[in-house]
C-alpha cells in the first residue's frame, strides 16, 4: 500500500479522531511501564477475553488453506466494522490492513497470519472443523483473534496512541508466501516496525522466548524427476534403474551437509517425497523425489540450491539417466531466514519483563522451522517472538502441525495486551525521534 496516497483519507480519519495528549504520567519516565500491565489488565476483562476466545472458535470451525481465507476475512471485516476501525480490502486476495490511531506517522504494524492446514482435525470437541480435511493446526485462529483483540485494546485506549497501528491480517502463510504478496503491495510503505508472535506448545503459558539476530531458518523446497528406461525386475541389464540412480542421489544429497557445509553453520537438506513404481516386478521408466533445504543465512541457501541442482544431475547421469530439478520458486518463493532485530529486541524485552516479570521472558536457540514474516523484516526492522501457552498443571499439549493440537485460550489475553503494548510503546518511543511533519499535512490538505 502506498501511504502517500492515502493522505486525504489519513487527514480526515486524523480530523475525526483527535489525538488526545497524554497524561503527564505517560510522558514522563516512570509513566512508559505502566501501559503493558494496564493492557494486560484490560486483555483480561471476562468480556474482552470471552470474545476472542469466540472469534477464534468461530475461525476454528471453517478453516481456510492459503488464498482461501474468504470466510476468516469476512469474519475479520465484520468485526473492524463493529471497532469503527478502517481497513483496506481486499491486499493480496484475501488480506485485510486496518488502522488504529491518528492516521499520521509513525507508523507501527502487527501481523497476524489467516491460513489453516490440511490436516484432518482428530481433537473431539464442541468445535471441532467442520471442514473435511482442513484444521487450524498452527494456532493462526489464534493469531488473528489476538490482533482483534489488541485492535479492540488500542481503540479502547486510543489517548495512548501517538501515531497509527497498522493491523496486517494476512493470508497464505503456510507455504504460500503470503508475505511476500503483502510486501508487493505495498502495505509496511511508511512503516517503521512490525511485530509479530506464534504460540508455542512447548512454554509455560504467560511466558515468552525470542533472541536477536537469526531466529528461524530459511527454506526451499525442490522436485527432481529422474529418468531411465523401465524394463522387467528380472533383466536389468535391459533397463537404466532410474530407483538404483534416485538412491544414490539421496545419499549424495546428505554430504551436502555432512563434509561441505561450515559445522558451525548450521544446514538441513532432507528427502521426503520418493515416489517410483508400481508393481515389484517391474523397474519404472521414472522416480520423482523431493525434499527441502534449510539454513540461517541467504548465502547458505543458494550455496545449498546450486549444489542440490549438480548432484542430483550429477549422480543421475553417473547411473545413464537424466534427471529436471524444480525448486517451484515462481510459485512458492523461498522463505529467508527470520532475523530479529537488535533494537526491537531490547525494546521487546522491556515491555514483555514490565508486562510478565523478567523471569518470564525467555532467551532460547534458533529453531530450523521457517516462517514467511521473514520477507517483512528484509524490508523493515521486524521482530518475532513466541508465546507460551502450555498448562504446567495440565496434560502435555501436541506439536503445531499435529491433528491433534489444541489452543489453550488463556492465552489469548496475554497475545492481544503484548501486540498492542508493542505497538504503543514504539510509537510513543518514535514520537521523540520525529521531526515534525506539520507543515506538510496542512499544505497537502
Amino acid at each position: 500500500m502506498d501511504f502517500t496516497k492515502l493522505v486525504p483519507f489519513l487527514l480526515v480519519f486524523h480530523l475525526l479522531n483527535p489525538t488526545v495528549v497524554l497524561p503527564s504520567s505517560l510522558s514522563s519516565s516512570n509513566g512508559l511501564p505502566e501501559i503493558p500491565k494496564r493492557f494486560l489488565d484490560f486483555a483480561k476483562r471476562k468480556e474482552l477475553a470471552d470474545w476472542m476466545v469466540g472469534i477464534r472458535r468461530k475461525i476454528h470451525e471453517n478453516p481456510e488453506l492459503g488464498y482461501e481465507e474468504f470466510e476468516t476475512s469476512k469474519l475479520i471485516r465484520s468485526e473492524l466494522d463493529k471497532l469503527g476501525i478502517p481497513y483496506n480490502y481486499p491486499v493480496s486476495v484475501t488480506g485485510v490492513v486496518g488502522f488504529v490511531g491518528t492516521g499520521k506517522p509513525p507508523f507501527v504494524a502487527i501481523r497476524a497470519d489467516m491460513d489453516a492446514l490440511p490436516i484432518q482435525e482428530e481433537v473431539n470437541w464442541e468445535h471441532k472443523s467442520k471442514i473435511p480435511g482442513k484444521m487450524h493446526a498452527c494456532g493462526h485462529d489464534a493469531h488473528v483473534s489476538m490482533v482483534l483483540g489488541a485492535a479492540k485494546i488500542l481503540k479502547e485506549q486510543v489517548e495512548e496512541l501517538k501515531g497509527t497501528v497498522v493491523l496486517v491480517f494476512q493470508p497464505a502463510e503456510e507455504g504460500g508466501g503470503g508475505a511476500k504478496k503483502m510486501l508487493d503491495a505495498g502495505v509496511l510503505d511508511e512503516v517503521d516496525a512490525i511485530f509479530g508472535l506464534h504460540v508455542w506448545h512447548e512454554n509455560p503459558i504467560g511466558t515468552v522466548a525470542s533472541k536477536p539476530g537469526p531466529l528461524l531458518a530459511g527454506s526451499g523446497k525442490f522436485n527432481a524427476v529422474i529418468s531411465g528406461r523401465g524394463g522387467h525386475a528380472a533383466l536389468p541389464q535391459h533397463s537404466i534403474d532410474p530407483i538404483l540412480a534416485a538412491s544414490n542421489v539421496i545419499v549424495s544429497l546428505q554430504h551436502l551437509v555432512s563434509r561441505e557445509a561450515d559445522p558451525l553453520d548450521s544446514q538441513v537438506v532432507t528427502v521426503a517425497k520418493f515416489q517410483g513404481g508400481n508393481a515389484l516386478n517391474v523397474i519404472p521408466d521414472s522416480v520423482t523425489i523431493g525434499g527441502t533445504f534449510r539454513a540461517f543465512s541467504k548465502a547458505s541457501l543458494i550455496q545449498l540450491k546450486q549444489r542440490i541442482e549438480a548432484v542430483i544431475q550429477g549422480q543421475a547421469a553417473v547411473q545413464r539417466c537424466n534427471a529436471t530439478v524444480d525448486f517451484h520458486y515462481k510459485q512458492i518463493p523461498h522463505y529467508p531466514p527470520t532475523v530479529n532485530n537488535k533494537d526491537l529486541h531490547e525494546h521487546f524485552r522491556n515491555v514483555a519483563a514490565v508486562m510478565l516479570g523478567n523471569d518470564k521472558v525467555k532467551d532460547m536457540k534458533p529453531l530450523m522451522g521457517s516462517e514467511d514474516f521473514a520477507f517483512y523484516q528484509e524490508a523493515i526492522p521486524g521482530y518475532f517472538f513466541f508465546l507460551g501457552m502450555q498448562d504446567e498443571s495440565s496434560p502435555k499439549l501436541s506439536s503445531v502441525h499435529s491433528p491433534n493440537f489444541i489452543i489453550n485460550e488463556d492465552v489469548l489475553p496475554y497475545g492481544a495486551a503484548l501486540h498492542a503494548s508493542l505497538a504503543a510503546t514504539h510509537l510513543l518511543k518514535a514520537e521523540l525521534k520525529l521531526p515534525s511533519t506539520e507543515g506538510n499535512l496542512h499544505e497537502e490538505l
